[in-house]
């Protein structure tokens, strides 16, 4: 069975995820009128469930509209006791180190993950378990925020897949894990 970790996001010029108040409206300050998903579509269909933290769970949760995920959705938290009730049948919550959750997981048969929140992304890299990597750059310098990369305990190497323009602004890199 293979198994890999993909990360799917986007980062302002200067490798933010978030603002200094942890907003994401800078997210679509590039006009969009075809309503592109830039990919978003294909890579969810690779993926078997998404694995997220706390804080990320909590930003989808504040979205206007119903629950946007058709795939299993596993919340990492060391804080949360419990999910609230409408949303029990939506994600799980899921405690321990990353090896004992990625083995939970993997007994529940979901091999191919999507790792998403900025803490989360930062301890998989931590442990080299992220496989993949695709970052799409947003032309905005946020000058602070939520950073997408932290200090490691070693370098990682990655290799370019792909990149692609959307929208003639937006710069879409996709890389690969070196082993």
């Amino acid at each position: 069975m293979v198994k890999r970790n993909m990360v799917f996001i986007a980062t302002s010029l200067d490798g933010y995820i978030a603002d200094r108040n942890g907003g994401l409206d800078w997210l679509t300050s590039i006009p969009n009128p075809e309503q592109s998903d830039m990919g978003y579509n294909k890579f969810i269909s690779q993926v078997d469930a998404l694995v997220m933290g706390r804080k990320t769970f909590e930003t989808v949760c504040g979205f206007e509209g119903d629950w946007p995920y058709a795939k299993p959705v596993f919340i990492v938290s060391s804080t949360m006791e419990s999910l609230e009730g409408k949303y029990r049948n939506k994600a799980d919550l899921i405690k321990g180190s990353l090896t004992d959750i990625m083995r939970q997981i993997h007994d529940k048969g979901y091999h191919k993950l999507y790792i998403d929140g900025g803490v989360t992304i930062q301890n998989f890299l931590k442990e080299d378990l992220i496989d993949e990597i695709t970052i799409t750059t947003i032309p905005i310098v946020l000058g602070g925020g939520s950073a997408l990369f932290s200090v490691l305990p070693k370098e990682l190497e990655f290799t370019l897949v792909a990149s692609k323009i959307f929208l003639n602004q937006l710069v879409q890199s996709r890389y690969a894990r070196k082993r």
